[in-house]
């Protein structure tokens, strides 16, 4: 069996814009790609129908969502040994 290097490789449409949703919310989303489908009114369905239609939009929104699995990879992970830890920057 071959495993795909390809991010996007079995993710469904609806999955990205919705994952993309979940992490930056309409507001930034909009402010990050700047298309009307994420301005007025938004939903998953409309952006679905709009995204579909239109393939440079398409190709912004799977950019986005690369670049927001890579800095998932690069962050600390949740309950590392240092995810507690804060700095004490009064104290110095």
């Amino acid at each position: 069996m071959h495993a795909s290097k390809d991010p996007l490789h079995g993710v469904t449409l609806e999955a990205l814009v919705t994952a993309l949703v979940n992490r930056y919310g309409w507001e930034e989303l909009a402010r990050r790609i700047n298309i009307n489908c994420f301005k007025n009114d938004p939903s998953v369905k409309s952006s679905l129908k709009f995204l579909r239609r239109t393939p440079w939009a398409r190709k912004e929104v799977e950019a986005l969502y690369i670049d927001m699995l890579d800095e998932k990879e690069d962050a600390p992970p949740e309950n590392g040994p240092w995810s507690h830890w804060r700095s004490k920057k009064g104290d110095e």
